[in-house]
């Protein structure tokens, strides 16, 4: 027959299969990077439920990427799948040394918009930072390689079938629902929606579903925050002595920025808080000059009789703070800026950070804008760019005259970081001899730089003090020795600012308050803990003991010192200088509280209790007047004689979170400006992420990257 005369080469062949590879590639890769990203990242744990929610997240992603190439024409699916894979393996490792190096994941459109001024700019920073990373970039790009080694085999070849392409979106969607469905009915159901942060998503779901929930709230909005019902502490019956530090406002506003079931929860969760009660100390300042430093990077164990007698002094006079704390809000510097000149939970609103959308905002308790209104100087200095953070807009908006490098303030040496003593001695003169001769009161603020990183020998602080600082501790490594030398020169700017007021015979009515921006996590490498060195505790990021600092409220005319041992943080500064001060303000629109209001019961859960707020890569830690929680090993321990409700471990954290969410609500609605109906509130929309000119600051912080000594050494504020 003829059809059995036929060859082999002549009998019709049967077309070759798809191969699965090309389906199965993208998820390959996507799982790989997100749990490289999570091994690399000791912040967390490794097996936790979040290695659940990044597996289904990323294939999840993977599947329906896959599935979407595979319609495309093959040349066009071909150049896709190398995008994709490349644009990714590049992603993986920005964050990953944005997260060791500056200790925060940074959202996508962030990081796009900082591009620019990284690769023009801090070329030789960025390279230093590459080069101390190369195990996890190399590792990075392993998917990448085989993708171009093994093209044949990864390349979409013949198209899916309609059933393996349905079977595909199937295993998305399943993957997909059942991750959302954990993420909702969780424990991390707030970071998820209604308090979405890039830096807490990527570590707790990945950074594959960290970019859609970004896209997603971009695009949709954000989640509306729940109304947390909190009985609040019964009155006290007898006649009230004191008053309450709030105003009339507006609870029923309408507004053109806001409306609808938002501007309806925001009345709800305002106008629901309890005010911070007048007490003893209500007014005990008034009339008094203030001078507010913000110290760069610093920390309590700088603090020594011998070498820091004028720190020394300041802390253990005045008003003495045995339980204070800086928190790490996930935004280096100008988080913890924004914190302590505010009052209000730094927080990011459209990828935006809430300190530079506030420059629209009216902010009328920032403590600038407050003793303005008095008809105060008030002057505001920063030792380095005038332009970094938008300073030059946030700043002026607080009610500041503002000068730094390049606007009005001129520091010319010895080099980076600048000096603080020379920033004082060009400034203090003024504003004291103005008060002097002609009795015009003045607030003045600073942002210090001379704490800066990197401490090695190369910093111009850390060698201007090197010989006292190695002096004090011989046995110290150079990192440590080279941050102690680095904030002598605080130490300097401090004596020389006691010596102007003091001559001149006004100390006794001047107020000086200092704290931290934050801890100094430059000393924190991928490979040493210095920080445990400065300290002498066995802590790490995760630990609450490692927000512990020091806050100054010190004034000349105070006798003898009161210790104050309420919880607080850097958000309760402005509220309580407020009260100190006798100024008008509303203590409901602030996140923090006065520290010496008294109406609240110790053992209940109220919204004007005090709450330290800690937030940490394994939750919120917090400390309240009954006890702390620890979100490492998420125990509850109670204070000595004190008895709570079963719920109050939930009903703390449903208010952590709610404050979290409302104070983004508060700059991005503007609303100060709607319930005091000032004509300024006339835009919802957020500015657009800008990046300040500047050719002397380092990427994401204030330094150019060419004085370390130390391979280790981290630039972060």
């Amino acid at each position: 027959m003829e059809q059995e005369n036929l060859t082999s080469r002549e009998m019709p062949q049967a077309a070759p299969k798809p191969s699965l590879w090309p389906l199965f590639f993208l998820p390959m890769a996507l799982i790989y990077h997100e749990l490289l990203l999570h091994i690399f990242d000791r912040s967390v744990p490794f097996w936790d439920l979040s290695l659940v929610y990044i597996l289904l997240f990323s294939a999840a992603a993977g599947l329906l990427l896959s599935a979407l190439v595979d319609m495309l024409p093959r040349k066009a699916a071909h150049v896709a799948t190398y995008i994709l894979c490349a644009a990714w393996t590049v992603l993986t490792c920005i964050e990953y040394c944005c997260k060791s190096y500056f200790k925060t994941y940074f959202s996508l459109s962030f990081v796009t918009q900082m591009t620019g001024q990284v690769v023009g700019d801090f070329f030789t920073t960025m390279m230093e930072i590459i080069f101390t990373r190369l195990p996890f970039i190399l590792l990075s790009f392993l998917p990448l390689a085989a993708l171009i080694v093994f093209r044949r085999r990864l390349l979409p070849g013949k198209r899916l079938s309609g059933r393996v392409r349905l079977l595909a979106l199937a295993g998305f969607a399943v993957c997909q629902i059942a991750g959302s469905a954990l993420c909702y009915a969780g424990e991390y159901r707030a970071d998820y929606t209604y308090n979405f942060v890039t830096d807490r998503a990527v570590p707790r779901f990945g950074l594959t579903a960290s970019v859609r929930l970004e896209a997603q709230y971009a695009l949709l909005g954000v989640p509306e925050a729940p109304i947390v019902e909190v009985i609040e502490p019964e009155p006290d019956p007898t006649p009230v002595v004191y008053d309450y530090n709030k105003m009339d406002l507006d609870f029923e506003a309408t507004s053109q920025l806001v409306g609808g079931q938002t501007l309806e929860n925001i009345h709800k969760y305002f106008s629901s808080i309890t005010a911070s009660q007048k007490n003893e100390y209500t007014g005990m300042f008034a009339g008094k000059n203030l001078i507010q430093i913000t110290a760069e990077a610093f920390s309590p164990y700088v603090i020594s009789k011998e070498l820091t007698p004028t720190l020394y002094k300041l802390t253990h006079e005045g008003f003495v703070f045995t339980n204070y704390y800086q928190p790490g809000w996930g935004q280096s510097t100008t988080g913890g800026e924004f914190a302590a000149m505010t009052g209000v939970i730094p927080t990011w609103i459209n990828n935006n950070l809430s300190f530079y959308v506030s420059s629209k905002d009216y902010m009328p308790f920032a403590l600038g804008n407050q003793f303005r209104a008095l008809g105060y100087t008030t002057v505001a200095y920063h030792n380095n760019s005038y332009t970094y953070y938008n300073r030059h807009l946030t700043h002026p908006n607080l009610g500041y005259d503002y000068y730094g490098q390049g606007n009005g303030l001129n520091i010319t040496g010895p080099g980076w970081p600048y000096s603080d003593l020379e920033m004082m001695e060009l400034t203090a003169p003024a504003y004291i001899e103005d008060y002097v001769n002609n009795g015009k009161p003045f607030h003045a603020y600073y942002m210090s730089v001379s704490g800066h990183a990197n401490w090695g020998w190369g910093n111009a602080m850390s060698a201007k003090n090197r010989e006292a600082a190695v002096a004090a501790y011989p046995n110290a490594s150079q990192p440590v020795q080279g941050y102690i030398a680095a904030n002598l020169e605080l130490e300097h700017a401090l004596t020389y600012l006691l010596e102007q007021l003091e001559a001149a015979g006004i100390a006794d009515d001047t107020v000086i308050c200092l704290t931290a921006d934050h801890y100094p996590y430059a000393l924190v490498t991928d490979d040493v803990d210095y920080y445990q060195e400065l300290s002498g505790i066995p802590d790490s990021e995760l630990d609450i003991s490692r927000y512990r600092n020091t806050l100054i409220m010190w004034c000349g005319s105070m006798e003898t010192p009161v210790t104050v041992d309420t919880p607080c943080s850097a958000i309760d500064i402005v509220p309580t200088l407020s009260n100190l001060f006798g100024l008008e303000y509303d203590s409901r629109l602030l996140s923090g509280r006065d520290v010496f209001a008294q109406n609240y019961n110790a053992s209940q859960a109220s919204t004007c209790m005090p709450l330290v707020i800690l937030p940490t890569n394994r939750g919120n830690s917090w400390i309240t007047a009954a006890g702390t929680y620890d979100a490492k090993t998420r125990t509850f321990t109670p204070n000595p004689g004190i008895t709570v409700a079963d719920d109050y471990v939930d009903t703390v954290a449903a208010l952590v979170d709610a404050k979290f969410s409302y104070a983004r609500l508060l700059i991005q609605y503007d609303y100060a400006g709607v319930v005091l109906h000032h004509p300024q509130a006339t835009s919802v929309v957020a500015p657009p992420v800008t990046v300040p000119d500047s050719n002397d600051e380092d990427w994401g912080d204030e330094s150019p990257a060419d004085n370390a000594d130390y391979d280790d050494a981290s630039d972060v504020s």
